[in-house]
């Protein structure tokens, strides 16, 4: 396949045939965030991408699912998606899922309509990165939209048919504003109401924004211990349906699995289990691969 720079993809779309639609991220702002640095945001032409898609049907005899990438690549307009998916559905029959990144703005420049055709033409999940619920935080990292403006986001795919899966990150609000981070974000999930919550540990890169304030001391990281008892904090008050929920990614100290609201006690009981590590500050001692 023809790649261009470092290529991301979500956990789940590790054995997924992945095409470059986009290259890197339309927005690219996020203070604690490093990728696409080293890419300046374009769309491909359409012709290209089907080539890719070409050459990965040459390649590869079955493909269960498909990742288009890069960064935020909803934001391709939808008659060139169209055209994306009719190949995708023509070219391979067996392919139970089209997957992408969708940032809050790409999802709102789409209507509901729009979104639902995506979905008839095989589009199944979107991703999208809410980071935290606080609108003060939102504004801290520079996520370029609104509280609000994100839940309408999530909300629009959740009412299309399309599957959302959304990510959090523990310690983004710092020690100042880590209980409400862990609060805010329980609030936008429940109003959401997504299908999949997947929960990251907040790693700083060095070069990023955040790395600059915290080595000013403007932001104090959270300790292992102190990421648990926010995460306990914030599922404590999930109130969702039938939502799958992960935080089992390298990020993480302690693994945590299930689904919401019927494993919830479990979740709590396995964050407590954590706590109860007697070296937990150790950050060293855990593997985060």
């Amino acid at each position: 396949m023809r790649y261009e720079g470092a290529l991301y993809r979500p956990p789940s779309e590790a054995y997924s045939l992945i095409v470059q639609a986009t290259i890197g991220c339309s927005h690219n702002k996020c203070t604690f965030c490093s990728m696409y640095k080293d890419k300046k945001f374009r769309i491909r032409d359409t012709e290209e991408i089907i080539e890719d898609f070409k050459i990965g049907r040459e390649r590869y005899k079955v493909v269960k699912r498909i990742f288009i990438a890069d960064g935020d690549a909803l934001t391709i307009k939808t008659a060139e998606l169209k055209k994306i998916l009719t190949f995708i559905r023509e070219n391979f029959p067996e392919c139970e899922r089209v997957g992408i990144y969708g940032s809050p703005k790409a999802i709102l420049s789409k209507t509901l309509d729009e979104l639902k055709e995506l979905k008839s033409l095989g589009l199944g999940i979107v991703y999208l990165g809410i980071e935290s619920g606080s609108e003060k935080i939102l504004k801290m990292i520079n996520k370029g939209v609104s509280r609000d403006e994100m839940v309408e986001a999530g909300k629009r795919v959740v009412e299309s048919g399309i599957k959302l899966s959304v990510t959090l990150i523990s310690g983004i609000g710092g020690k100042e504003h880590s209980l409400e981070h862990a609060k805010e974000s329980a609030k936008i999930i429940n109003e959401i109401n997504p299908h999949y919550l997947g929960l990251l540990t907040l790693i700083v890169e060095e070069g990023t924004p955040l790395y600059e304030d915290i080595q000013k001391g403007k932001f104090q990281l959270l300790s292992p211990r102190e990421i648990l008892l926010e995460t306990r904090e914030m599922v404590m008050d999930l109130e969702v349906d039938n939502c799958i929920f992960r935080s089992n990614h390298a990020s993480n100290y302690v693994p945590l699995r299930g689904t919401l609201p019927q494993d919830k006690d479990l979740i709590l009981l396995q964050i407590q289990e954590g706590l109860e590590i007697s070296n937990l500050e150790d950050r060293d001692r855990f593997r985060r691969l």
